[in-house]
């Protein structure tokens, strides 16, 4: 595995972990290698140096001056999606896996119409899809499937 630090045409820079210089070039060239900010392919390696590691001592006072807050969004779009989360989560129910059940029994009536979220397979949500069921994927993980 190597990382490269890339860095978009909109001047984004981000990190990211390939298997070797080839399957980035083939990834890359291929249009599938995107700036997680703006989502543009326009995207190159930046320049990188070589990875010295310090000494133990040295690396855990730089881990604690550096170190961003893990619990704070680290950019305008976290930041939104947070919002986004929360807004959802305290106006809807968490219906889990039984999403595409739920959905389904709300459409035909069969159950009060309410504001749910939860979890559904690819093929699932396709056909909720073909049945006109209105449903829209969520840009985040449930609470419990994030660490």
């Amino acid at each position: 595995m190597i990382r490269y630090s890339l860095k978009c045409k909109a001047g984004h820079g981000f990190d990211s972990w390939f298997q070797n210089a080839e399957a980035f070039s083939a990834l890359q060239s291929a249009g599938q290698v995107a700036c997680p900010i703006c989502g543009t392919t326009s995207v190159e390696k930046s320049l990188m140096a070589p990875a010295v590691r310090p000494s133990r001592k040295a690396e855990a006072r730089a881990m604690r001056a550096d170190a961003p807050a893990l619990t704070e969004p680290q950019s305008e779009l976290e930041a939104a999606i947070a919002a986004l989360r929360r807004q959802i989560e305290e106006n809807s129910d968490y219906v889990g896996m039984n999403f595409a059940t739920e959905a389904r029994r709300m459409h035909l009536g069969e159950v009060p119409e309410r504001p749910i979220h939860g979890e559904a397979r690819l093929e699932e949500a396709r056909k909720l899809i073909e049945e006109g069921v209105p449903v829209a994927p969520l840009p985040f993980l449930p609470a419990r499937k994030v660490n």
